[in-house]
């Protein structure tokens, strides 16, 4: 059956798998690939790709592949395999520039709130570094700049992970070329239309986003994969065949 998946759909799979599992004996491997803030110590280019291949657990890589094994391979049928793997990449792409000009926002807050307690963010950036092995004490000595500087800390640590932003992209696509497409879905009886769950999913991910009641997922991520795939499928669907 696996291999009856098409070739970009099935190898993205693989590359996957392999990662996850390589990096249970290399875990040094999830701060080198993992995305931080870009203005993070921890940052470096190639992050900008390589955290597309990366989960932070069993649970989320099954759940990562099994919706691309779900959506691609039609997809990847539909577009050919060039223009959806622009399609996949960019998805990615665009969930991590959406995810981090927010964290820019929240980052930027943080900044300046120590700045008018007269405390320099700098210190917090300095100690941030996964490779920094100095004191991690810091100037503030009020609780309000110690709990600022606690979240600058965790934003600059903190990384992004996931094929999530990449795979809503394919489903944004896909709802946008098969929007009366039903798909089931757990808790509810009988198959929605995809054109009325996407839009559900994106308004909920922007507002746990936003809200910060997010349970450490990227909602915002997902938001800006899903409008990635949103613009190319619009785009790329005049040119194709019309579907059912």
């Amino acid at each position: 059956m696996f291999n009856n998946i098409p070739p970009i759909t099935r190898n993205i799979i693989i590359i996957n798998v392999v990662v996850f599992i390589t990096s249970f004996f290399l875990p040094q491997l999830n701060n080198l690939f993992a995305a931080y803030y870009p203005f993070s110590p921890n940052f470096k280019s190639w992050q900008v790709i390589t955290h597309m291949f990366m989960h932070g657990g069993v649970m989320h890589i099954l759940f990562n592949m099994f919706t691309l094994f779900s959506f691609g391979p039609v997809l990847e049928q539909a577009l050919g395999e060039k223009k959806y793997l622009i399609l996949y990449f960019l998805s990615g792409l665009g969930a991590f520039f959406l995810f981090n000009l927010w964290n820019f926002v929240e980052v930027q807050q943080l900044v300046s709130g120590l700045e008018n307690l007269g405390l320099n963010a700098s210190e917090i950036y300095a100690k941030s570094a996964i490779d920094y092995s100095g004191d991690l004490k810091i100037s503030a000595t009020t609780a309000e700049g110690q709990e600022l500087s606690q979240k600058l800390y965790m934003a600059l640590r903190t990384p992004m992970v996931g094929a999530s932003g990449a795979i809503f992209g394919v489903i944004a696509a896909f709802a946008t070329l098969y929007p009366d497409a039903k798909i089931g879905i757990m808790f509810i009886p009988i198959p929605v239309k995809v054109k009325y769950v996407l839009p559900i999913v994106v308004i909920g991910s922007i507002y746990l986003g936003i809200s910060g009641n997010g349970g450490g997922i990227a909602h915002l991520a997902h938001v800006g994969g899903a409008i990635v795939g949103f613009i190319l499928a619009r785009i790329w669907r005049k040119h194709l065949y019309r579907f059912n």
